[in-house]
């Protein structure tokens, strides 16, 4: 049943979620297919070796933690502060949450090849410190948002912190040309051709894929769970 507040306003009963997301197992599958691609199909680097298949989980990790979670974050944010339609919240919060758990494993797929590479898991240079602290940020907005209570405020203060978190990406993308330091150039997000084989780049350009349809569908899936928990939450104040 639904329940009418004191102002005559129906809150509505929060809808169940579903027992199976169909585009979550199929990204789970593209997830799969690549990683297999990668680790039996793929020839390794000729000086790196096989270490070097973390390529294709690290970049495309990246890929979706900084550059596609930080602009959803600031576009849904800076949408929000003009229109304050809570979906858009709520879409930049699931894309923060999962953009962070894509962050941690960018840092520690990274620490896993330093090791290999460099001989070390971790560097204070400038592309790994730039990326540790975009990485401070999210969790930095993840705090945020369980410490206030106010919707409005927690909504307006997260969405100009989703803003300036963008403004850090295009730096962290530039590091590796303005500053001398330990991590490569970009191999394929570069002006030219990407510095790969045919075999490397058809595989590299299959992981993207399948991170991104993965990346989305657990945005997907954490909107959802974020729209039926504050539908609970507007039926029990109701």
């Amino acid at each position: 049943m639904t329940s009418i507040s004191a102002t005559g306003v129906r809150a509505a009963e929060p809808r169940p979620l579903p027992l199976v997301d169909w585009l979550l197992v199929l990204a789970l599958a593209a997830v799969g297919y690549a990683l297999t691609r990668a680790l039996l199909f793929t020839p390794a680097d000729a000086a790196l070796g096989a270490v070097q298949r973390i390529l294709y989980i690290h970049v495309p990790s990246a890929i979706q933690g900084m550059y596609v979670a930080c602009t959803i974050m600031a576009i849904c944010g800076g949408l929000y502060l003009w229109i304050k339609d809570a979906r858009l919240d709520r879409i930049a919060e699931s894309a923060a949450e999962v953009g962070f758990v894509f962050l941690t494993v960018v840092l520690v797929t990274g620490a896993i090849w330093g090791k290999a590479s460099w001989g070390t898991a971790w560097a204070w240079e400038p592309r790994l410190t730039s990326a540790l602290f975009l990485w401070f940020v999210l969790l930095s907005y993840l705090v945020l948002r369980d410490a206030l209570e106010n919707p409005e405020t927690r909504a307006r203060l997260s969405a100009v912190l989703g803003v300036l978190a963008l403004l850090l990406v295009p730096f962290i993308h530039m590091t590796v040309y303005l500053f001398r330091g330990l991590h490569p150039d970009p191999i394929a997000l570069k002006p030219g051709r990407p510095d790969m084989s045919p075999e490397m780049l058809g595989t590299f350009l299959v992981s993207n894929l399948a991170f991104l349809l993965f990346f989305v569908a657990l945005v997907r899936v954490r909107y959802r769970w974020a729209t039926a928990r504050d539908a609970r939450l507007a039926l029990e104040s109701a």
